[in-house]
């Protein structure tokens, strides 16, 4: 975990632009309302593994429900999430991919369709790390699936990056180089029925 905040902080430290004094914490229903605002986005992001690897790639999100993570080469991957459920999917491999439900990670609290961060017992934690935000969310009917670590920009309110705590206690970090959000995304993007040798796009 020490490696994966270390390679964090220096990768925010480039991304995010100097800012004034640390702000006041946002509000959690400014947050639900700033997610539940997005219908479509897409962002390049680096991704930090709890063994100390990185990668690169494209994230696509399409709300409700449905988001995919396209890596770029050498790494082969594909994550899809849609119609209730991620698959893990090496496009040059034989082997089939690897599937499991939704609402199984935390990933899933902000593809709801509502997202309600006031819901009892959702927020753990809820602070201020200079001008960034940082809430901690976790599904409050099954908190052993793990959390989600949110972290957010202000003035506009922005998503910057997160860190998941699997239900295995293994984290992995994403940091986003900037959501643009609005723009038409193909459904075949988020098919969970993967096409041998690339995208669907």
């Amino acid at each position: 975990m020490k490696r994966i905040l270390t390679a964090l902080a220096v990768a925010l430290a480039v991304a995010l632009p100097v800012s004034a004094p640390a702000q006041d914490t946002l509000p959690l229903g400014d947050i639900s309302a700033y997610l539940n605002g997005i219908e479509t986005a897409e962002s390049s992001f680096t991704q930090f593994n709890e063994d100390g690897s990185r990668s690169t790639g494209t994230l696509y999100i399409k709300r409700p429900g449905r988001m995919r993570f396209e890596y770029d080469p050498p790494n082969s991957g594909v994550v899809i999430a849609g119609s209730g459920t991620v698959i893990v999917h090496d496009t040059k491999s034989n082997q089939p991919p690897e599937t499991y439900p939704l609402k199984r990670t935390p990933l899933s609290i902000i593809l709801a369709s509502e997202v309600d961060l006031d819901r009892a017992n959702m927020v753990v934690g809820h602070s201020t790390e200079g001008d960034l935000t940082v809430v901690r969310a976790q599904d409050p009917d099954n908190p052993e699936y793990g959390h989600i670590d949110l972290t957010f920009s202000a003035d506009p309110v922005a998503l910057r990056q997160w860190i998941i705590t699997n239900e295995q206690g293994a984290r992995t970090a994403v940091v986003l180089d900037g959501l643009t959000t609005g723009a038409p995304l193909s459904n075949d993007l988020f098919n969970v029925q993967v096409k041998r040798g690339g995208s669907n796009r």
